[in-house]
């Protein structure tokens, strides 16, 4: 109840979040904000897709794949071809991912170590298991992008017909893998569709997306504001309705400062 309410005093209208129980729907029904909840499935050795089936009979929420390397192929395909909502995927956090693919790497090490066994390998990449399991026609939120590289970018554009979203995590990016601005220089280079994320309090210190954008101070604060408002409107299906104040700009520049404090007008 509190991170809704000092989102909201924020001036945040909409959130995409995701659930992996019931525990946070009550406080969506009473809050001010607009909750799209997307049940996240996953599971190499056990699924949890029965749970995330009974989840999505609250309000808004829809099912998606949790990443492109911890779902096994029946599973990943089902979710990624039945239903027309939009997707959001963990993808390229960290090398692990794309070494996982050839069989290297820790995260291959540790599965082997545990007894993980993965169906979804002779894809080759985790940006050719996108494009071989979701639909052209289905909007995609990609979500950390840490890694990401020109191929992984021609790849998924190459395929898509309907919009892809590439979401950034900046604080909670740091966090997993040191990286942010390797990213964002790619995704602004191929003109592409930035959004900001906050991930969750388990990567992050708080979830305000005026404290993610500090982390941008050589880009443009109308482009910053894109990414933070219109761009994730978009991929929400969302009309803002909101008004905020930004204080504490460097308006000579036009850019955020440390001292940059955001509050809800209307």
């Amino acid at each position: 109840m509190q991170a809704d309410s000092c989102m909201w005093q924020e001036g945040i209208d909409a959130v995409a979040d995701i659930v992996n129980d019931n525990s946070s729907f009550a406080v969506k029904q009473q809050s001010a904000i607009f909750y799209h909840s997307f049940a996240e499935v996953f599971g190499l050795k056990k699924s949890n897709i029965e749970l995330c089936n009974s989840l999505v009979n609250n309000p808004n929420t829809t099912l998606t794949p949790h990443s492109v390397y911890s779902v096994q192929e029946s599973d990943f395909k089902s979710v990624c071809r039945s239903g027309d909502y939009p997707l959001s995927i963990h993808f390229k956090e960290s090398e692990a991912e794309e070494l996982l693919f050839k069989g290297e790497g820790p995260l291959a090490e540790w599965y082997s170590k545990v007894g993980f066994q993965c169906d979804f390998l002779h894809h080759k990449s985790p940006s050719r298991r996108i494009v071989d399991s979701i639909p052209a026609q289905r909007s995609v939120m990609l979500v950390h992008n840490c890694h990401i590289t020109q191929e992984d970018i021609d790849t998924i554009m190459g395929h898509f017909t309907a919009p892809v979203y590439w979401v950034l995590c900046p604080r909670s990016n740091r966090y997993i893998s040191g990286k942010i601005t390797e990213a964002v220089n790619l995704l602004r280079k191929n003109n592409l569709t930035i959004c900001i994320g906050t991930d969750s309090l388990a990567s992050n210190h708080s979830l305000s997306i005026l404290e993610e954008l500090k982390c941008f101070d050589s880009i443009p604060l109308e482009e910053l504001l894109r990414w933070a408002t219109t761009n994730g409107a978009k991929a929400l299906d969302f009309h803002p309705k909101g008004l905020i104040n930004i204080s504490g700009v460097d308006l000579k520049n036009m850019k955020l400062t440390s001292d940059s404090q955001i509050k809800r007008v209307l």
